[in-house]
């Protein structure tokens, strides 16, 4: 199990990729996301449906992400916590890499910790805890 969502993260990441750079549509990525979902971060908790108001919202990130200098981002690395046979926690270490203007690269290491089920043998996402990343982002000069 652990290989399946090791890889089905590193498909996310892959996909991710291809957003930013503008190869791919984003709602392509809406695969990785269960029909109902929440989301935690400093701001607050919001709950959402896998439609066309989640596409919208990403679509929107990725264009923020994307003027803000966004380039790539990489799993450093994935920790995966089981809570039952369908359910587990699915820790990713992420590094962004960001173009500034008159500066090298700037790189900022996250995690999130997602909530990830298992459905009909497809690993789907149904919930993430994020830090606080507009904190983050400022911090180093960016945004």
């Amino acid at each position: 199990m652990e290989e399946t969502l090791r890889r089905f993260f590193e498909r996310y990441e892959s996909m991710a990729n291809r957003v930013l750079a503008g190869e791919m549509d984003v709602g392509a990525t809406a695969f990785a996301f269960a029909s109902d979902f929440i989301a935690a971060s400093p701001a607050g908790v919001m709950t959402g449906k896998n439609d066309e108001n989640l596409k919208a919202s990403m679509e929107s990130g990725y264009a923020r992400y994307r003027a803000i200098g966004t380039k790539e981002l990489r799993i450093r690395k994935t920790s995966i916590t089981p809570i039952d046979a369908l359910h587990f926690l699915v820790r990713v270490d992420w590094r962004s890499i960001y173009d500034v203007k008159d500066r090298p690269d700037v790189s900022i290491d996250f995690e999130v910790h997602y909530l990830v089920q298992m459905r009909d043998g497809e690993p789907k996402i149904f919930g993430w805890i994020s830090g606080d990343e507009e904190a983050v982002l400022k911090e180093h000069g960016i945004s």
